[in-house]
């Protein structure tokens, strides 16, 4: 049964693609003492819906991605290796996570299998060999369940309507905070929610365009 975002909770959004979000996770005994609903989405999808290229589209800004994911990982002392190749299809494993509950043994598992280790989940070896690791040998048939797809689209439309426009992505107490080094600012929210409704960050969240968005 395809189930809807309960907004009135805290979720974390990911995307299997995304070595951020396997960071963010890597650091999840910083996260807030606070049960997050892990929703995979479609990053492509968030991107489309947005309008926004994509990294790959520059090259000086793709090559900096994966430079500064790197530098974090060595900051943050979290093993890291980059897929032989990047971007991948992530559809499958991000199913295999539905598949499974969104359990977050799982979901952490995949992460590694793709960011610990670099291997690529999108090619039948690789997915085979990632079934396997989590437990879920006949995954190949469970993500091709209509309703294991269709949670998938439901989770992306669900955060696009929330105004989710790339991940990792924490919703907390009805405000997105995106990106991993946002983890500071999730935590200070967390213990001091009414910093939001300070006058200054009022007048900043409303702050008219000064040209129009299309301009230059």
């Amino acid at each position: 049964m395809v189930s809807g975002i309960d907004a009135s909770q805290p979720i974390w959004f990911y995307d299997f693609v995304s070595p951020f979000s396997y960071l963010l996770l890597e650091q999840h005994g910083k996260w807030p003492a606070i049960d997050f609903d892990m929703r995979p989405v479609l990053l492509t999808d968030l991107y489309r819906h947005w309008g926004q290229p994509t990294s790959q589209t520059v090259p000086a800004k793709r090559i900096f991605t994966y430079r500064h994911a790197l530098f974090r990982a060595e900051q943050l002392g979290i093993p890291f290796r980059m897929p032989g190749a990047h971007p991948f299809d992530s559809i499958r494993p991000m199913l295999l996570a539905i598949a499974s509950g969104n359990d977050p043994a799982c979901v952490r598992e995949i992460f590694r299998f793709i960011w610990r280790e670099g291997r690529d989940p999108s090619d039948d070896e690789g997915f085979e060999a990632l079934c396997e690791r989590v437990g879920l040998p006949h995954g190949a048939s469970l993500i091709e369940q209509e309703g294991v797809r269709a949670q998938l689209r439901r989770n992306t439309s669900d955060a696009i309507a929330l105004g989710v426009f790339g991940v990792p992505t924490f919703w907390l107490n009805r405000q997105l905070f995106w990106g991993e080094d946002a983890l500071p600012m999730v935590l200070y929210c967390a213990r001091t929610p009414n910093w939001l409704d300070s006058a200054e960050v009022r007048r900043i969240s409303a702050l008219p365009a000064g040209m129009p968005v299309s301009g230059r």
